[in-house]
């Protein structure tokens, strides 16, 4: 069985395009008898003439077209590859779907979006807005690659992994008395109309632990069901509260005040997947700038760090 090599296809379509033994070695980057020898040699193991030689020129051979015609199809699969790959460097025909809770939706997922926007620009992104108990029907049907919550899914078909973790922040309408400290009570804000999510809410008890921890009776005049809920109602004076830094991590929030809090308090973010499901590369990449963003939100609460601007700052 006479058999022929990449290498040689190569080498032959170079001849074809330039029409000379020199111009092919130019072509490829090579000397021209190393050209010459590997044709000869060809022709040889082949027991076919490829090329007729006319004047100087190799011409493709009479017989030998059905062989031109199989390497020019050969190279038209190529470059439909090469075609297909650029079109995946750039996130062309293809979707990535994926989810995340309301606080961190907000303001960090289209920080990490425009990360992939820019690393597949022609990625079409398809994000969801979830609440917790609707997470583990998502990913276990495939609606989505992942999601990103602040409480593990507790299904044993998911997967959790942790991502980042967060403080606990007062927030206060802008021309609140409180607004004039440096940090904020928990004892001071429980005197205060107190806005918050139910305690019976995964995220509720995160804000209420550390009012739990240090015994002091949280109050809630108004109650919202998401944290965006809550920034709007305080924004518009009709309480104060206590909420996760990434819900209030934007560089600029007209009419609110953020402060730490005297006491600890933190919230841990997750990364929930379908177990034994293999992330795409899109989905790989957008959990990395999650992580990034979040990270950087958090430096702004690091002790010595003025957080992010407020406005009053």
């Amino acid at each position: 069985m006479r058999e022929i090599t990449l290498r040689q296809i190569e080498v032959i379509r170079a001849v074809m395009l330039r029409g000379t033994i020199s111009g092919a070695a130019e072509h490829l980057g090579v000397s021209a008898p190393g050209i010459s020898r590997l044709i000869k040699h060809t022709e040889d193991s082949l027991g076919l003439r490829l090329f007729e030689r006319r004047a100087g020129l190799f011409v493709p051979a009479l017989e030998a077209e059905p062989v031109f015609d199989q390497i020019r199809e050969v190279y038209r699969g190529v470059e439909n590859l090469q075609t297909a790959i650029g079109a995946l460097h750039k996130g062309e025909d293809v979707q990535l779907s994926f989810a995340s809770a309301p606080s961190v939706a907000q303001f960090i997922a289209a920080r990490a979006i425009r990360s992939l926007r820019q690393r597949y620009p022609d990625l079409f992104i398809d994000l969801n807005i979830l609440k917790i108990e609707e997470t583990a029907d998502y990913l276990l049907l495939e609606r989505g690659e992942f999601v990103i919550m602040s409480s593990p899914v507790q299904n044993p078909g998911i997967e959790n992994e942790e991502i980042a973790t967060g403080r606990l922040v007062a927030i206060l309408p802008e021309d609140h008395p409180l607004g004039a400290q440096e940090a904020v009570s928990l004892h001071d804000l429980a005197r205060e109309p107190l806005i918050g999510v139910p305690r019976s809410d995964p995220y509720g008890a995160i804000v209420a632990r550390p009012f739990r921890d240090a015994g002091i009776e949280m109050r809630q005049s108004v109650r919202g069901r998401f944290a965006q809920t809550v920034v709007s109602l305080v924004r518009h004076g009709l309480g104060v509260a206590v909420i996760d830094e990434f819900s209030v991590s934007e560089v600029y929030m007209p009419g609110l005040l953020r402060r730490p809090l005297v006491e600890h308090g933190e919230v841990t973010i997750y990364v929930s997947r379908k177990k034994g499901r293999v992330l795409s590369t899109f989905a790989d990449f957008a959990i990395r700038r999650f992580r990034r963003e979040l990270a950087e939100a958090a430096r702004h609460w690091e002790p010595g760090a003025s957080g992010p601007p407020s406005h009053d700052d």
